[in-house]
């Protein structure tokens, strides 16, 4: 992609302005009509993203359960996110989940996007009704997993494993694991 479809835009972007872009490198959201442009993650960043992936996989695949990364999911309209870590009951086909085939999706806390983790895609991912949030938290050389479910139209804390505990899911389908073997 060249940086001219995006300095000759003007206005709010919609979901037609945003696919119009193609398949790029970059991980590019739009969130109400705004481009949201994160950097590539890190090293350390996609090693977890990959082990989380390589663990959730064999769990979710009996339930029917495909498990992404980093792929686009429909919120809303104009809102397409892109999540590390989504599972979800969909096909392979297109480029797109909607927010109603996704049974779990999942955010790895970077240190300069914590707040957008912690609050506005939490947020975002509450209100496109999406059942559980899983969040991981690097604490200094190790990770933490914090589950939330779906209250109504908020998350609540479900459960929390630090690095030598387990992380153990019963819905939406049946995993364990602990936070230390994500790296």
């Amino acid at each position: 992609m060249s940086a001219e479809p995006l300095e000759s835009h003007v206005g709010l972007w919609t979901e037609a302005d945003y696919f119009g872009l193609g398949e790029t490198r970059a991980r590019i959201e739009l969130l109400d009509g705004s481009l949201i442009v994160s950097p590539a993650p890190s090293k350390r960043h996609q090693l977890v993203s990959w082990n989380l992936v390589d663990s959730l996989r064999p769990a979710a695949r009996p339930r029917g359960f495909l498990v992404f990364e980093a792929v686009n999911v429909r919120l809303g309209v104009d809102r397409i996110a892109i999540p590390d870590v989504v599972v979800a009951e969909t096909d392979d086909e297109g480029s797109i989940i909607e927010a109603g085939e996704v049974r779990l999706i999942c955010e790895i806390v970077s240190p300069g996007n914590a707040a957008a983790d912690r609050l506005v895609k939490m947020q975002l991912y509450a209100i496109a009704r999406i059942p559980w949030y899983l969040l991981v938290e690097q604490d200094g050389d190790s990770h933490s997993l914090r589950l939330y479910r779906l209250d109504g139209a908020h998350y609540v804390e479900d459960r929390v494993a630090k690095a030598g505990e387990t992380l153990t899911l019963t819905e939406p389908f049946r995993w364990e694991i602990d936070p230390a073997t994500l790296r």
